[in-house]
């Protein structure tokens, strides 16, 4: 079964996992919907709500118009259906959806799928069985509800190859030009860099679009926001220079390489990684998801832990401004899945391939370490990708503790810590973790980098004494 947004789930006789309100507030594409989705998550906004205990979930909810809306949600996968006019997805009907089964189980009880729900999901099954054949199996990976192909003839590898070449020579120029304005930035001195204003570094950063080098792109335009980052900013920027600088150097020496080290500059420059190693079929335990918004795109992030295997892995799709991505897995539910990895040294994203079954509440945590030890994990996996911001790891026995102006995260025996990295200061999981812990010891994933540690989610007492529920720290 593809767990994807608008894929076709493949039905098995095991019942659903019922999400949770935090999992279902995930979903939102943005905070309006999640407000407004908020709103419509009690009994009194719906009629004829029911629910087939298999993972269809429909209602009516009355709108502006003379007719209520019809919404109907697969939260297997989950996807959704409504006669509202939103372009958002989900919309804010399908969300109060959602909302009311999470909340409240009984106000959406068992019942016989109505006419208008069940030609939906019964149309979603005969795709499914279309393309997998029958019998129980993992679906097809699609891209939306009638996803059956693109119906392009096959590619031709010359033509091809040679716009990879092409698009090589481009970026090489580009990175040829960015060296040279690297050496001007040092000659002037780079406490003077503040005076030239944004401009200089948005015309590079464009200068860099048109080489077809949109990792290069991005890492200049984070470079014009360091100078207005507060103290100490000229040693930051020298930093983040000099790793641009190994970047460039890199690029133009590629065929010197390691080919896993040459894939990961690849990817780090620009160019659209794919999927080539082994797949691994597991029981991944749903970490954390979340979506980060970059100009007209946003981007989400699911984080995955191997059960049998030990391996973490992310999942990345995007969708436009407005649309949530492509992909949506419940956090805390365990999937039995398989994923294949992309190529590139100290690489962890990964596709989604076929599901099994149905997602099953998760069992706990994985296992955790030291601060110190998520340290050295860290700087481990610079070896292999110089660039990296941060690396996931579990940390165990951890309590938050104030620190000056922000709070870190101190081993229960040992006495280490690791600061909360300044992103996640401002945001409410920080203090739904403080209440979580309580001053005892927590269980937390997230992110160790050169900024800190990003909590992602947390687990609440003794992971070895049973399962714990999973709480989405963003």
């Amino acid at each position: 079964m593809l767990l994807s947004h608008g894929g076709e789930p493949l039905r098995t006789a095991a019942p659903a996992m019922r999400m949770t309100v935090d999992q279902v507030l995930a979903l939102a594409p943005d905070e309006a919907s999640r407000r407004a989705g908020s709103r419509l998550g009690s009994a009194g906004s719906w009629s004829g709500a029911g629910h087939d205990g298999a993972g269809a979930v429909w209602g009516l909810c009355k709108g502006s118009g003379s007719k209520p809306y019809r919404t109907v949600v697969d939260t297997t996968a989950p996807a959704y259906r409504c006669t509202c006019p939103s372009r958002k997805f989900p919309c804010k009907h399908a969300l109060g959806l959602m909302l009311l089964r999470a909340s409240d189980g009984t106000a959406a009880g068992t019942a016989e799928v109505p006419d208008w729900a069940g030609e939906w999901l019964d149309g979603r099954r005969r795709r499914v069985a279309e393309r997998t054949g029958p019998g129980p199996g993992p679906a097809a990976a699609g891209t939306g509800a009638d996803a059956t192909g693109s119906g392009a003839g096959p590619a031709d590898p010359e033509a091809a190859r040679r716009r990879a070449e092409r698009r090589a020579e481009r970026i090489t120029g580009g990175a040829q030009e960015l060296e040279q304005r690297l050496m001007d930035l040092l000659r002037g001195g780079l406490a003077a860099a503040d005076r030239s204003g944004y401009g200089l570094w948005e015309e590079t950063a464009a200068r860099m679009v048109d080489a077809q080098a949109p990792g290069l792109a991005s890492r200049v335009r984070e470079l014009g926001a360091i100078a207005a980052s507060g103290p100490g900013w000229p040693v930051r920027l020298l930093q983040e220079c000099a790793l641009l600088h190994l970047l460039d150097t890199a690029w133009l020496g590629i065929d010197r390489l390691p080919e896993p080290l040459a894939a990961t500059v690849r990817t780090r420059v620009g160019l659209t990684a794919a999927a080539g190693g082994s797949p691994v079929r597991d029981h991944w335990l749903v970490l954390a998801q979340y979506d980060t918004p970059d100009g007209r795109i946003v981007t989400r992030r699911i984080w995955l832990y191997g059960r049998d295997s030990g391996h973490t892995a992310v999942l990345l799709s995007f969708g436009a401004a407005g649309r949530s991505p492509g992909q949506a897995l419940p956090v805390g539910a365990t999937v039995d899945a398989e994923i294949t990895p992309y190529r590139g040294a100290g690489q962890l994203r990964a596709e989604l391939g076929g599901q099994y079954g149905t997602p099953v509440p998760g069992d706990g945590p994985p296992p955790g370490s030291t601060t110190t030890a998520a340290v050295a994990a860290y700087g481990q996996a610079l070896r292999d990708d110089p660039w990296l911001d941060s690396w996931p790891v579990t940390l165990s026995e951890v309590v938050p503790v104030p620190s000056g102006d922000g709070w870190q995260l101190a081993d229960a025996v040992g006495g280490s810590a690791l600061p909360v990295a300044p992103v996640a200061l401002s945001r409410p999981g920080l203090w739904k973790l403080v209440a979580l812990s309580g001053g005892a010891p927590v269980t937390v994933f997230g992110q160790c980098g050169h900024r800190g540690f990003e909590p992602l989610a947390a687990w609440a007492g003794d992971p070895a004494a049973g399962a714990a529920e999973t709480v989405p720290l963003i």
